[in-house]
């Protein structure tokens, strides 16, 4: 298992391997590398040079990302992503991980930033997994807000929150949505969302810089079913209606559509955009979940992806077919 200075320097070369592929062979310019990468135009400059002087680039990329690479940006191109990363498949064991600390790279920068920042969160397997490469830090100038409960609605908590999680290794003020993910009826679901609480939570997390969330499949024993947060009649009825997929326990069908009947007319989480219209970054990967990615993708509520090889290569597999 890797140590994480050599994770760290390995995601460095990472980036440094994009850098160059975008330069290099997509003829972008400096500028257009650094705000596809989300970094100053002097760290691209940097980043270009790092490739060079490690012998990642020559008359062709020498490096293993490069199928990645050309996959995140097909994939980018094809969904008109703010950004989109595609980290190598190296089985289910080690997904998470992969996943997490490609992520936790964009998660850090803004952690790391001086100004006041609101970012938000759904939970899960992923998310948590990218938390764990977070390092400690002192960053009480920043809010990290919930949009999704962490609880059935019979009172048990679930077991990957990221919202206190996060707070505790970073120092931030954290907002966690104060209900159950699936309310038990719509007037308690109501009643739930109309409390100061919720309000605030709300209002902030339409206001977050970024919010990244996982993505589920709806099928029998899927991470919503498995934890507890729907019973087995729900995720029944969620199947019988067309549900593929969620997000932050709003099922949607395989356009991406969200549901107006099931369990969507009870959730107590923080209401998705329809269009997306801020920086909403999906991370999920597997072959599993390719098409819930791809019906998010489809439906417009993600408009940032971080990925895996495999997820990558099923999704565009799927547009061919």
């Amino acid at each position: 298992m890797k140590d994480p200075f050599s994770e760290r320097r390995d995601r460095k070369f990472d980036l440094a391997a994009h850098a160059a592929w975008l330069y290099y062979i997509a003829g972008n310019t400096q500028e257009e590398v650094a705000t596809k990468l989300n970094v100053s135009r002097q760290a691209a400059q940097r980043l270009v040079a790092l490739a060079v002087s490690e012998k990642l680039i020559k008359f062709r990329l020498d490096h293993p990302l490069s199928e990645c690479i050309v996959l995140a940006e097909a994939l980018r191109d094809q969904f008109q992503l703010s950004l989109c990363e595609v980290v190598p498949s190296d089985g289910d064991v080690n997904r998470f991980n992969g996943i997490g600390v490609c992520a936790a790279n964009y998660l850090e920068a803004y952690l790391t930033a001086k100004a006041p920042t609101i970012l938000a969160f759904s939970s899960g397997r992923t998310l948590r997994a990218m938390v764990e490469q977070i390092p400690a830090m002192d960053q009480p100038q920043h809010k990290v807000v919930s949009i999704t409960g962490n609880m059935s609605y019979c009172g048990r908590a679930g077991h990957y929150e990221v919202v206190m999680h996060l707070s505790d290794r970073v120092g931030s003020q954290v907002f966690p949505v104060p209900t159950p993910v699936v309310a038990t009826s719509i007037e308690e679901r109501q009643l739930l969302q109309t409390q100061r609480s919720f309000m605030t939570v709300k209002t902030l997390a339409e206001q977050a810089k970024a919010t990244f969330v996982g993505i589920s499949p709806i099928a029998w024993n899927a991470p919503l079913h498995q934890d507890g947060f729907i019973n087995d009649s729900e995720v029944a009825e969620l199947i019988e209606l067309g549900a593929v997929g969620e997000i932050a326990g709003w099922a949607y069908n395989y356009q991406g559509v969200l549901l107006q009947q099931g369990t969507n007319s009870r959730v107590a989480s923080v209401p998705l955009q329809q269009p997306a219209q801020r920086l909403i970054i999906g991370v999920a990967g597997g072959e599993k979940k390719v098409e819930a990615i791809l019906a998010a993708l489809h439906g417009k509520l993600i408009t940032g992806l971080i990925t895996d090889e495999a997820a990558a290569q099923g999704i565009l597999a799927t547009l061919k077919a």
